[in-house]
């Protein structure tokens, strides 16, 4: 597949705007078709981001046979069924992150995705981000020495409404999922699955967790210490600490463009730009996947979604939280 790749989004929220303007920016890409359950709403975002089809229903855009990935912006609880509409009408997936609401779901998502032959691929930014790629080459070199500790945060002050979608049960809501997802896959990102895992959740009157906390022990003797809250502006940074030296990957370190490297004393500030909003990356991945007729992405496959969302459902037994 050498011709630019036609992308069709389902969900238009706000997340799907940021997504559309990086994929404008794509030389190998194509926004061609939009979906909502709003005919209007997706019109009014295919003016916006030049898109060529509308839809108003999702089943609409899986059957065109001109689209050729679908990138799934929905909120977590309709992962599943929409990636599985897409597979089921041979279609390859881009799934926001969380891919699933527990492991269950990943699996079966897999399962589809292989047996017809379709790339699929959880749409977590932060392992194309430029920054990260440079985080990996540094601990590769054996420059900071091996990895001893690991400490990352993420948390914002969310709308007190306790009926907006970060407080909802039904819409997946709570810290953990949202941006938890993010320290934790660092976490396995650096050091594997943990041998040992302590969390402690802070609950709404809703039932989802405003803040959590976890601990993983590593065999090795390595911790990981992580946060994620919806009642706090945190510094949203990450401290990767060796047995050499410490890297810092700036706020928001899941998108960064800063890592300060520390060794003996001596620092080294490293500025690494992203393109557009930061998206671009794993659209670009996307795209080099379907190209080449891969199945699934190298940097973060279809094990990793699995591995990272079963280490989220042993965080979330352990915290009392189920969306069940």
């Amino acid at each position: 597949m050498n011709k630019k790749i036609n992308w069709g989004i389902i969900g238009l929220g706000k997340i799907a705007h940021k997504f559309a303007s990086d994929l404008l920016l794509s030389n190998n890409a194509n926004l061609y078709a939009v979906a909502s359950r709003s005919i209007d709403k997706a019109k009014e975002f295919a003016q916006t981001y030049k898109a060529s089809r509308t839809y108003s229903s999702y089943m609409e855009l899986a059957k065109d046979p001109t689209v050729d990935i679908v990138y799934i912006a929905t909120p977590h609880p309709f992962h599943f069924e929409n990636t599985m509409l897409c597979l089921q009408n041979n279609k390859a997936v881009l799934c926001e992150k969380p891919m699933g609401m527990d492991a269950k779901q990943v699996e079966l998502m897999i399962q589809e995705a292989q047996s017809r032959k379709l790339f699929l691929m959880e749409g977590l930014w932060t392992r194309f981000i430029p920054a990260t790629e440079k985080l990996l080459e540094i601990i590769n070199s054996g420059k900071i020495g091996d990895i001893e500790f690991v400490r990352a945060d993420f948390g914002f002050i969310g709308d007190l409404n306790l009926k907006s979608r970060l407080y909802d049960k039904k819409l997946g809501g709570g810290s953990l999922l949202d941006i938890g997802i993010y320290p934790i896959y660092l976490s396995l990102l650096l050091l594997g699955i943990p041998d040992r895992i302590k969390a402690i959740a802070s609950m709404t009157e809703t039932n989802v967790d405003s803040s959590c906390s976890i601990l993983f022990n590593y065999k090795n003797g390595a911790i990981a210490n992580l946060d994620s809250t919806i009642e706090h502006n945190t510094a949203t940074e990450a401290f990767i600490y060796g047995t050499k030296g410490v890297i810092r990957l700036h706020q928001r370190f899941h998108h960064t463009n800063k890592l300060t490297v520390s060794i003996n004393g001596n620092q080294e500030v490293l500025d690494i730009p992203y393109k557009g909003i930061g998206y671009s990356h794993e659209i670009e991945e996307a795209n080099k996947c379907l190209q080449n007729g891969k199945t699934e992405s190298s940097k973060h496959s279809l094990k990793n979604s699995l591995d990272l969302i079963s280490v989220i459902d042993l965080v979330k037994e352990q915290i009392g939280l189920s969306y069940k």
